[in-house]
Parts: C-alpha cells; structure tokens; sequence
C-alpha cells in the first residue's frame, strides 16, 4: 500500500470554496491560506443549529506507543456517514511539531482517510501554533521586563509560576536560568519551558467562546505571588490587548478538506495526557452549525481524552454528545492481555480475550457518564477474521453495537458499517443527559479523587509535598470551583506506564498542581509525567526530507 504522504499527494482537492460551499458557507466568508485552507469567521455560529446536530465523539481503549487509529476512525466515520448519504463535518485537533518530528509521527489519519492537505496541517498549517507560542511568550518577556522595570519601586514576585513554550520536544529546557550576564540583562530566575500544546494560551484559546471571553481569561491568568501575598495577574500588566491582537486570527477555525472531499475543522491542540486533549469549543460549534452529524474526538485513551472532555469541555460549554464511539485494536488489546509488545501483531485469541479487561472499562466508565457505547475495531493488514469475530461477539455480549472500520485502506467504503450503525443507533438509543464525575463545588481533593478512584481503579491518591502547598494556595485564593485536567501518562488507567490491562487498587500520586485561572481549571500532575517531552534515540525527524521539491517522511 502507498504511504500516507504518497495518497496525500494523489488525492483530488478541490477549491477550498466548493468545500465550503458543501455545507453552506459562502465564498465572502473565507479567508483563504492557499487553494485548500481557509478560516471562518467563529461569528458564523448559529446556536439554533448547534442544538440539533448529532455531535459524535470518537475515543478509544488505552493505547499503544504507535497509537490507536482514533483520528483515521473519526475521519473515516465522516467518509463513510456522507457515502450513505449524510451531511457530515469533522471537527479535529492540529498537530504539533513535537511529536510529528519525535516519536508518533503526524497527527491528520492515515491511508485513504487523512485531512488535507496533510503536509501543510502537520507542519505550519494557518500559524495558530505560532500565534499561541508567541504570545504565551510574550507575556513572559513583558512579565520579566516589569520585574526588571518596577524592581527599583520595591516591586517583586516571591514565586513566578509563569513559564516558556516552545512547539518541539526539547528535555534540555525543561528547567533554565535566565537574566544571566549584566545587570542590564534582565533579573536572574529560574524558569523553564513545557511544549506549546500544554500552554495555559492554547487551554484558553480552545475553552475561550468569542473574542470578550478570549480577553477576560487572558486577563485572569495567574503569573505569580507577590511578596505581601496576593496574586500578580496578566491585568495587573495591562496587556491583555496586545495578548488578543497576537490571538485574533487563531481564534477563527480552519477549514480543510478529507481525501474524500468531506469538510473538516481543525482548529487548536492540547495534548491529553499533559492538557485537555479536546480542539476548540469554537470549531465544534461552527462543525455543528453546518453539519448534521460532526465528528470529533478526544486524545489518547477514554480515561484521558474522554473524561476531560466531559468533565472540562462539556461542562464549561454545555455541549453533549448524542453517542461516544470506543476505538479498539487488536494490538491495543493483546498488549494489555500480556501479550510481549514485539509480538502483539501476530495471532494470539487467548492474549485478545485477556485484552478485552481493558475494553471493558473504557466501555463502563463511559456508561457512567449516560453515553451510549458503541465499539469500534479498526482493522489493520494483518488482522484476521477469526479475532475481528471474537471481538464482535465479546461486544454482543456487552449488549454493545459493534462496526469493523477498514477506511484506512479503502476510504469512506470502508466504514459505511460503522456509519450505519452510528446513525441507526443515535436514532434509537441517543444518550442520555451527561453525568459528571463531580460537581464544582467538591474541593480539589474530592475531584481528583473521583477521577483517580472511579474512572482509574485507584485505591489512594497520595500527594506529595508540593502538590499539599499548592492545595492550599488553590484554597486561599478561592480557586476550588474549577474542574481538575489530570496529567499522567496515556499507556495505563494507573500513573505507571508499564502497569497494562487494568490495574486495580493501586497508589496513584499526585506530584504539584499548576493553576490555569486563565483556563479555569487545575491541572493535577501525577507521575512522572512531564510537560515538555524528550525526542527518542530515533526521533522520526531523521526519516523527514524534501527529496525532488516533494516533502517525504510526514506520516
């Protein structure tokens, strides 16, 4: 099969304006970026319309180190609900630099169901990544120039919580010095960078749902405490205009196209494990103001993606999907049926069945949240009938709805199962009104402590020294409202990436809490989950080259 890259290039775009037009935009709308990409303007949004679309979320079993498939799932679902006939849009995160020149490659599907043009969304796309960064940034070097400025006047910070991003994996700036050489130079501190996709600007640019409140949660982010005690805020600057002038393109969403023609959003990139996990509020709601059906999903396994975007996304916005598809593999479920990674693509029935423990719990811990449940097994090449068969029957006796998805290799055919299904039970079994996994007014403890117990299978959350001094900061300055995005790590329901299946009755410990006022959530670091992430003694950097004016290695 040709790779990604080379279907990419085959593809047959058409007109970003016939896109467009597909679904009702007109062209005076579009600001184009090139032939294939343009943004909307989020004023489009009709919440009448918003209200009766069937938004479906797309999200999977805990995955492996190559993933699970969820965006070529969520792609392919949109090719396969227009082959029958329906009026589907996606909406998608964007890729980030980090891993599409790190470990996991790029981020836009695979085979015959990617969005396009593929090149252009992993790499520079519209500039939303740069805008981010950039301002993030440029309310550190603003934040240390009025230390260096006000410091003569007797104004300082005793901690400053604000930090650097930067769009690529880099260990070596995880913790930094800066100020050094003449006095001149700057006030010497310590600092240190997270990658842009975990930036408290890129929470709020997908949470924010217009400009005044893109404007009033830049204004309440927290840079630091100042000696007497009170918190020192973007405000108190005054330069949260300038912040939004950065931001006033990126807040618009993108719209591209798939192989097949259908339109999809794609706009904002929080990672799951570390963020959100979740694209813009704003482009699920022009998805759904011009679509009958949208797509969208959530990062890295349910226990990640799926919770923040219910107990984050869906609460601070109020939307509510009517079905939640569970993307599973043969490969994810062998590996958590203690099945040696090396071996996992081969023919194991008894590794599968012990995997189906995993799938089981993605699948009730959605159920506890009112969604229906509907698997998905996204087939690869070496996949046989016998285990899609088992699979098949171990989800009949679930009493859950079961669809093979093959659009990787065949496109919008290939999911036309999955599409059936989808619309068949949205119409019969929709789910019901969401259930939170807490209420705001529970404390920190209590939200993480749901999370960590009913969703995870902890049995303690421990939490170390600074993680106690941060709780009581939260306390002081009356922050216990906001819900809590929990950073661990995407290969286990524990904080330990090696402990597979389902761990159950396990300590899960919380290392520091960092306080998005800004985002308006706490952000619960557990583990040894890190911010900004390493590249590998292999990063797929080394497999990306521009050979005969084609760029190659992108996947």
């Amino acid at each position: 099969m040709k790779t990604d890259i080379e279907i990419a290039r085959e593809a047959n775009l058409i007109p970003i304006r016939d896109v467009a037009s597909k679904i009702g935009i007109c062209e005076d709308l579009l600001e184009p970026y090139g032939k294939f990409i343009a943004k909307i303007p989020y004023k489009t949004i009709d919440q009448a319309k918003v209200d009766q679309s069937n938004l479906i979320l797309v999200t999977a079993i805990t995955p492996t180190k190559a993933g699970i498939g969820k965006t070529t799932v969520s792609i392919g679902l949109a090719l396969g609900l227009c082959k029958i006939g329906k009026n589907a849009v996606l909406a998608l995160r964007e890729p980030s630099l980090g891993p599409c020149f790190g470990m996991k490659g790029g981020a836009a599907g695979g085979g015959y169901a990617q969005v396009l043009p593929m090149d252009k969304i992993n790499l520079h796309f519209t500039g939303d990544f740069h805008a981010v960064t950039s301002a993030h940034n440029m309310i550190a070097a603003l934040l240390d120039n009025y230390i260096y400025q006000h410091r003569e006047e007797g104004f300082a910070l005793k901690e400053i919580l604000w930090k650097r991003v930067l769009d690529i994996n880099d260990r070596n700036l995880r913790t930094i010095i800066t100020g050094l050489g003449k006095r001149t130079d700057g006030v010497v501190m310590e600092s240190g960078f997270d990658i842009t996709p975990a930036s408290e600007i890129m929470a709020i640019l997908c949470l924010a749902k217009d400009e005044d409140d893109l404007r009033r949660r830049i204004e309440n982010i927290l840079l630091g405490i100042k000696t007497d005690g009170t918190p020192f805020r973007v405000k108190d600057m005054g330069v949260a205009g300038s912040i939004c002038v950065l931001l006033r393109e990126a807040i618009n969403p993108n719209l591209v196209q798939t192989t097949e023609n259908t339109p999809a959003f794609v706009h904002g990139g929080p990672f799951a494990n570390i963020a959100h996990g979740c694209n813009t509020v704003i482009a699920t709601r022009t998805a759904m103001t011009y679509g009958d059906y949208v797509i969208t999903e959530a990062g890295f396994g349910a226990d990640l993606g799926a919770e923040k975007f219910f107990d984050i996304k869906c609460r601070k916005s109020g939307l509510q999907p009517k079905l939640t598809v569970l993307v599973a593999t043969t490969q994810g479920l062998k590996m958590h049926g203690d099945v040696p990674e090396s071996e996992i693509r081969k023919p194991n029935a008894e590794g599968l069945e012990r995997g189906f423990k995993n799938l089981d719990r993605h699948i009730r811990n959605m159920q506890s949240y009112g969604q229906t449940v509907i698997v998905c097994f996204n087939r690869y090449a070496f996949d046989t009938d016998e285990e899609m068969a088992l699979v098949r029957r171990h989800c009949a006796e679930m009493g859950v709805g079961f669809a093979e998805n093959n659009a990787f290799c065949e496109g919008g055919k290939g999911a036309v199962e999955l599409a059936e299904l989808v619309v068949k039970t949205i119409a019969e079994q929709p789910s019901k009104p969401l259930t939170l996994m807490y209420s705001d007014e529970q404390s920190i403890e209590e939200k993480v402590e749901a999370v960590a117990t009913k969703i995870y299978g902890a049995k303690n959350v421990i939490y170390l020294p600074a993680a106690k001094k941060m709780l009581e900061r939260i306390k002081s300055l009356g922050l216990t409202n906001y819900p809590v995005c929990i950073a661990k790590t995407q290969y286990s329901f524990s904080d330990d990436p090696k402990l597979y299946g389902v761990p159950i009755d396990f300590d899960f410990t919380i290392r520091d809490f960092v306080i998005n006022t800004g985002a308006e959530m706490i952000v619960a670091i557990a583990g040894d989950i890190m911010r900004m992430p390493g590249l590998p003694k292999v990063p797929q950097a080394e497999k990306i080259d521009i050979v005969n004016g084609e760029i190659e290695g992108l996947s």
